[in-house]
């Protein structure tokens, strides 16, 4: 049985196209379990509020319950709930799941796949995570979930290749300087500290070319990614009405940043396209919770 292939079909809730990666986030947080404990299973109890916070970090940028994704994997083929009335989930409802003393687990089947094939685990971690997410969250993620960063990188092989000509050619566009900061930074010759950041992610189709990227210096890559920082339409710098910051730093580097136009590329070449600002907007960018 091809796992990978599996987890590649795993169903997931969409609505429009909105990223959705509850269901992922709780394979990365049962693969960091299986790896730190073995397959036992995970109270409901235990598991809720570390799986509120990644869904919160790492999910879309509306709010997701934890029961989603404890209850709808089972229809999968991969994840068993079983509660003090025996096999079965009581359903995603928070008080079910508590109330029933709902645990989950690996199915076996696949247990016993991880426990004998050597790095099947972080092939399916990897997986996951190359899927679902940009590079610029993979490690802080892989914390959170408990997983062994170790164990990933021994992975080199991706479904599909990232084009390594990108990043020469976004920093290239921007004259090796970040689009919303102005940082530039060389050391012997070489830049430090700037990264191409695509709009449109690459998990979710984002092309490898100029008109999908931004020259970021590092602490803006991981506030794009975030959704801490968008873009408008005008290509003006957006800062999410969520973020706080009250020292002097996040003022400059982020708050300060609000209404200013992005640098744009060099002349020629192509601006960020609307159609990527628009989904990074929808699926990253941290609006304002609705009333």
């Amino acid at each position: 049985m091809d796992w990978i292939e599996r987890i590649a079909e795993v169903r997931r809730w969409s609505r429009g196209g909105e990223r959705a990666p509850h269901k992922p986030l709780l394979l990365l947080y049962a693969l960091g379990n299986f790896q730190r404990h073995g397959n036992g299973p995970i109270p409901f109890s235990a598991a809720e509020a570390e799986l509120r916070k990644l869904l919160k970090e790492y999910g879309p940028p509306r709010d997701t319950s934890p029961g989603y994704p404890f209850h709808h994997l089972t229809n999968d083929g991969l994840w068993l709930v079983e509660t003090r009335h025996g096999l079965g989930s009581p359903g995603p409802e928070l008080g079910r799941l508590r109330d029933s003393e709902a645990a989950g687990r690996l199915h076996p089947d696949l247990a016993r796949a991880l426990a004998e094939e050597p790095g099947l685990l972080g092939r399916m971690a990897r997986y996951l995570l190359d899927a679902n997410f940009a590079p610029s969250l993979h490690t802080d993620l892989c914390l959170l979930a408990g997983l062994d960063l170790e164990t990933l990188e021994t992975l080199t092989e991706t479904k599909k290749q990232r084009d390594r000509r990108f990043r020469d050619r976004v920093l290239m566009a921007y004259e090796y300087c970040c689009a919303f900061c102005a940082y530039d930074g060389w050391l012997d010759g070489a830049v430090v500290g700037l990264d191409a950041a695509h709009v449109r992610w690459w998990a979710f189709d984002g092309p490898d070319d100029v008109a999908n990227g931004l020259c970021l210096c590092a602490i803006h890559h991981k506030l794009f990614d975030k959704g801490v920082i968008g873009l408008t339409a005008e290509r003006a710098i957006a800062v999410s009405a969520r973020f706080v910051g009250r020292s002097q730093s996040s003022r400059d580097m982020v708050l300060s940043l609000a209404g200013r136009p992005a640098r744009r590329p060099q002349p020629g070449l192509d601006e960020v396209e609307q159609d990527h600002i628009g989904w990074h907007n929808h699926q990253v960018f941290r609006t304002p919770a609705r009333g």
